[in-house]
């Protein structure tokens, strides 16, 4: 009697929950990079950005795009959160550390991630050529110049 019991139950439950299962998601939400508004960060000379999932003002998942020229460099900054880098083209080069020294840096290659702590000072240098990478983490987020 028992396991005609426990039958019921898990056929009733998976009676209630098909619904979501089936539910219709639509189509993929296609976020084309050249069709965001990309911006220029005050100051950074050949940076470009881009919010391509969400702003990172609130409290969800974000993605930024990052296009770097040749020669550009990001000087030290910390965000408040953790963020996820993958570099999409070229090679990007990180440093970690309260001030720029090139002595630092790591190549970050096409297709590999790197992860920015939240509060860690970090650099970042298109040392090569151009180079593109895209950021995620969870908001809110933001970005904290180091100052000497």
């Amino acid at each position: 009697m028992k396991s005609r019991r426990a039958g019921w139950t898990v056929l009733l439950f998976l009676v209630w929950i098909f619904p979501v299962w089936a539910e219709d998601f639509g189509a993929p939400r296609l976020v084309n990079p050249d069709e965001q508004a990309w911006f220029s960060p005050p100051g950074l000379t050949g940076v470009q950005g881009a919010w391509m999932l969400s702003d990172g003002k609130s409290a969800t998942s974000y993605a930024l795009r990052v296009r770097l020229e040749p020669g550009a460099r990001i000087p030290p900054h910390t965000h408040p959160d953790t963020r996820y880098s993958t570099v999409l083209s070229g090679t990007l080069y990180v440093g970690f550390g309260e001030q720029f020294d090139e002595s630092r840096l790591v190549a970050i290659p096409q297709g590999a991630v790197y992860e920015a702590p939240a509060g860690v000072p970090h650099f970042l240098f298109a040392k090569e050529g151009p180079v593109e990478y895209q950021e995620g983490g969870v908001g809110p987020t933001g970005t904290t110049p180091i100052k000497h």
